[in-house]
């Protein structure tokens, strides 16, 4: 029997089962896509200078987000009906954000068919309960960065110009979705353990090579070393986060010094 069920068995709640259930149920128990959703929005930003629609458009990333995770949530599972209030919820925010979006720059429009073909590739992968594969995962990783060019575009700067914020953030991304799955969920796998190290040895050449600059090409040699040193250790999920909420910061800073 288990704990929960011998604490009801003894007449007794599990506290922390409720509360946990109601969080769950309004916000997705991914804590490692809000920084995937906000980094590429806040360098793109820091680059461009706020103008203010790009605070519609950080609620219409984030409402967006929950909306999209409910319905591929409602995909897999083929229930639509258990989370119809966070479907009607967020799709209603999302589509009141992206209003003003729209009508003060319509251009905006144009980045829809790209994410659209992003998504099928979410959706895919949710109709066959792949949703951990690596694919899925850069198809996440791509949503992400159309927001650097969403930004830009807000902004009135040609999307050209902030290419090169796109590709260290991208680089980034994709770099921790390797090492992260190092870290939890392929721990035992030495194939992803030597090709995140490969990664971030090219993302790292790429750095220096590309002219990103020397505080970006300094934080990928520590992002490197991060993939090369802590594999096979056993740290908890939580220590890895905040490992990587380091690196994010390093990454946001590094990338807005160099472009902005």
């Amino acid at each position: 029997m288990s704990a929960v069920r011998q604490l009801r068995a003894n007449g007794a709640r599990p506290v922390t089962e409720p509360a946990r259930g109601r969080r769950h149920r309004w916000l997705p128990p991914q804590h490692g896509a809000w920084a995937m959703l906000l980094l590429p929005y806040v360098a793109a930003v820091g680059v461009t200078g706020p103008r203010w629609p790009h605070l519609p458009v950080l609620g219409v990333g984030l409402a967006g987000y929950l909306f999209s995770y409910y319905a591929l949530l409602a995909v897999k599972t083929g229930r639509a009906d258990r989370v119809r209030p966070q479907l009607l919820v967020y799709g209603a925010a999302t589509a009141l954000l992206g209003a003003p979006v729209l009508l003060a720059r319509p251009a905006v429009l144009g980045y829809v068919p790209l994410y659209a073909a992003l998504l099928a590739v979410n959706v895919g992968h949710a109709r066959r309960r792949r949703e951990r594969a690596l694919l899925n995962d850069l198809a996440s990783v791509g949503q992400s960065l159309l927001m650097v060019f969403v930004v830009a575009t807000v902004a009135e700067v040609p999307p050209v110009d902030l290419v090169g914020v796109a590709a260290a953030v991208g680089a980034y991304l994709v770099g921790t979705v390797l090492y992260v799955k190092t870290m939890i969920r392929e721990r035992g796998s030495a194939r992803y353990r030597w090709a995140s190290l490969a990664y971030h040895l090219v993302a790292l050449a790429v750095a220096v090579t590309a002219g990103w600059g020397p505080a970006v090409a300094a934080v990928f040699a520590l992002l490197l070393i991060r993939a090369g040193v802590l594999p096979g250790r056993r740290l908890t999920p939580l220590r890895v986060g905040l490992i990587e909420m380091v690196g994010t910061l390093l990454v946001l800073a590094a990338v807005v010094t160099r472009w902005a």
